[in-house]
């Protein structure tokens, strides 16, 4: 899987409809967690086919996506690639970055264009320092990532391939606000380690069972239903697993725990002195 040379940060004008928070990790930040990470998050862009990083390279930052899907490849030594996992606006791209890893064997392209905010690793490992909402966020974005990752694994090897690019479109349509899909039969085929004639003739049948529309890379969906009832179980299986990790219910709740959990510890400090007052 090839991919163009990443973006450099733009100015904050031309992202006047992007905002951080549109990043749903960001967006469950309480005020002074957001506030301490603002002055830190650059705006970037997202162009189709740019590399975020390539296998190997140290990752120097955490990207938290507001709009577009970053696909993440293993590419093997023969050219031969195949994707792993998907993210968009419900995680961060990069978490080599703060896994001490601090670089990883697989490349991250984007697969649907869009914007993020990156965030220097040394911040980064900073925010880690403090007893914050941040670290336990990351952290269940990376648990969620491993089930998807799993999952993926599972489904491309006991899974058809008609399954696993219906898992495929649903899951980046998820990820997107409309129903409609930028991607060619040679993307496709790099992502599930498929022959192109093999991708072409499947999404030739499901256009004339009236469920897509394909047309010069673009894909609209016409029938998500249809679509759900010939998709895998490991479809499902991911999405209750970000909803039970990352859903609108469990990040809200976040940091309200935290801010009983830093009372908590402020009784704790003042205990002492207080018993010595008496």
């Amino acid at each position: 899987m090839s991919g163009r040379d990443l973006f450099q940060p733009y100015p904050g004008a031309r992202f006047a409809r992007h905002t951080p928070r549109q990043n749903q990790l960001l967006a469950a930040l309480p005020p002074q967690d957001y506030e301490r990470l603002l002055p830190g998050l650059q705006p970037v862009s997202l162009p189709l086919g740019c590399t975020v990083h390539n296998a190997g390279d140290r990752e120097k930052y955490l990207y938290f996506l507001d709009a577009g899907i970053v696909s993440r490849f293993c590419v093997m030594e023969d050219g031969a690639s195949a994707h792993f996992s998907l993210t968009g606006s419900e995680g961060v791209v990069g978490v080599a970055s703060f896994l001490s890893g601090e670089s990883t064997p697989s490349q991250a392209v984007v697969l649907s264009a869009g914007h993020a905010y990156r965030l220097g690793a040394h911040l980064l490992k900073a925010e880690f320092a403090h007893d914050g909402v941040l670290p336990q966020l990351l952290l269940r974005y990376v648990h969620a990532l491993i089930a998807q990752t799993g999952q993926i694994a599972v489904c491309n090897r006991h899974h058809s391939l008609e399954q696993q690019l219906c898992r495929l479109i649903l899951s980046s349509l998820d990820r997107l606000p409309s129903s409609e899909l930028t991607m060619t039969h040679d993307l496709i085929a790099d992502m599930l380690g498929a022959r192109r004639e093999s991708v072409t003739d499947i999404a030739g049948k499901l256009q004339k069972a009236g469920l897509i529309h394909y047309s010069r890379g673009h894909i609209a969906v016409l029938d998500r239903p249809g679509l759900e009832a010939k998709v895998c179980e490991c479809y499902a299986v991911v999405k209750r697993e970000y909803d039970r990790l990352l859903g609108p219910n469990t990040l809200s709740a976040m940091p309200a725990c935290a801010a009983h959990r830093g009372e908590i510890h402020r009784r704790q400090r003042e205990a002492p002195q207080r018993a010595g007052a008496a």
